[in-house]
């Protein structure tokens, strides 16, 4: 039997099976997926991160501006001290380590121990005393009338008001010096920081707050004639409540004689007659 041989053999143009490969489309859909999940990923963080740092900028300028009210309503609460203290050279004498002789009725801790803050953190206040001091001295702006700063107040917001307790994580520290401009009797400086020439204080109030918020307040206290004192900041600011006050001060006695009241023009100080 005869038996035909056949070449099974074929022939292939060359590169046919790349471009075979190259045509198929298989898994391009994935690769399409893949790559937008991570742009869509990507946009995500981006909007993630805006809105962090959004709600960051409105947390410290929330804090920021309730340190810097702090500050101010510190100021406030001691002038009122200040108005009790019939010398002013006894708050300019130091105690030891910086501390006031005479302090205001707004303290609370030790200020030489380490002080826990409402808001995160500790702090020493002898020691930022000490530190505000070299500041000062750096700087040598009055030259030998330098404010020579003293422990006057010290506590937190929440403790400010004797009646009701303030919501806030602000803690406040008042300093008190000598006005490096005073002069008793003429424009010239007199040179000690010590002495209190001219009825007239600087008062530095510095609030600090979560995440080292801080904000200063430095003002001029300026005692007068009568019960009133003027700031640098807000000048006669409460006079009406004080003059509301002097008007209070002389009372009937019950049992006595009824007494005439008339208001002096000059000074605005009530006389019995």
């Amino acid at each position: 039997m005869a038996m035909t041989l056949h070449d099974s053999t074929r022939c292939h143009p060359a590169g046919s099976g790349s471009r075979t490969r190259l045509a198929n489309e298989n898994g391009t859909a994935l690769i399409i997926a893949l790559m937008s999940m991570l742009l869509l990923t990507a946009l995500g963080a981006a909007v993630v991160m805006v809105s962090r740092t959004e709600t960051m900028i409105a947390h410290n300028y929330r804090n920021s501006q309730e340190a810097l009210y702090a500050a101010d309503a510190a100021v406030e609460r001691i002038v009122q001290d200040l108005l009790m203290v019939p010398r002013w050279n006894d708050i300019l004498a130091d105690a030891g380590g910086g501390v006031a002789s005479v302090t205001s009725g707004f303290t609370d801790g030790n200020p030489s121990g380490q002080i826990t803050l409402p808001g995160g953190g500790k702090i020493t206040l002898t020691a930022a005393t000490t530190a505000l001091q070299a500041e000062t001295d750096t700087a040598d702006l009055w030259g030998s009338n330098d404010p020579q700063w003293r422990l006057f107040a010290w506590g937190p917001l929440s403790g400010l008001l004797d009646t009701t307790t303030i919501d806030s994580p602000m803690y406040v520290v008042v300093w008190v010096a000598d006005d490096p401009a005073d002069a008793p009797s003429t424009n010239i400086a007199d040179g000690n920081p010590s002495l209190d020439a001219n009825g007239t204080l600087t008062v530095r109030a510095e609030a600090i707050g979560p995440g080292g918020t801080r904000k200063i307040i430095e003002v001029t206290v300026a005692r007068t004639s009568g019960t009133e004192i003027e700031r640098g900041q807000i000048a006669q600011r409460g006079q009406e409540e004080l003059n509301q006050r002097a008007r209070k001060a002389a009372v009937q006695t019950p049992g006595k004689s009824l007494t005439n009241m008339r208001m002096n023009t000059g000074t605005g100080n009530m006389g019995v007659q």
